[in-house]
């Protein structure tokens, strides 16, 4: 069965730089990926009907351990509100923005596609950040998507400084 990951997070930054961090390659190169990947690609065309793709690069020892390096992400936008929310279409793919199964990557059981969507509410300053992301099957998998965007965030958290 499917859940859905939520996540809130309180960021000591102003919406502003938070929409940056999220709508700017250069800023979300510093921080998308858990610990131990780095984001070496980030190709976004940011406009409604847009494209994007991301490749997440694995630390050598996650690498040897997982079988693989990289692991690429694509999407459309579908809705943009700008300091607001942003709304994608969110798929595994190749190094060339080919829609593949979670499998491909050794992680079977998601979605070919899932909506995920972030909001940003300015409050005192601080920037509150709300991720819904449908459609993670329960058990390891929802933890694992849990653990990975958690520590994506406090890698955002930290590129703020």
């Amino acid at each position: 069965m499917a859940k859905e990951l939520h996540i809130e997070r309180t960021f000591d930054a102003p919406v502003v730089r938070i929409w940056r961090a999220l709508t700017e390659p250069r800023e979300v190169m510093k921080w998308w990926g858990p610990r131990g990947f780095s984001a070496p690609i980030v190709k976004m065309d940011f406009r409604v009907g847009g494209k994007y793709l991301y490749c997440m690069r694995a630390s050598e020892e996650i690498a040897k351990a997982m079988g693989r390096q990289d692991f690429w992400s694509t999407g459309t936008y579908k809705e943009i509100v700008p300091m607001k929310k942003i709304v994608v279409v969110d798929s595994f793919s190749d190094e060339k923005g080919n829609v593949v199964s979670s499998a491909y990557y050794g992680m079977a059981g998601m979605p070919m596609e899932t909506i995920s969507t972030i909001t940003l509410e300015e409050k005192g300053g601080k920037t509150q950040l709300t991720l819904r992301y449908p459609g993670v099957p329960e058990g390891q998998m929802l933890e694992q998507a849990a653990q990975g965007w958690n520590e994506s965030f406090d890698k955002l958290a930290e590129s703020l400084k």
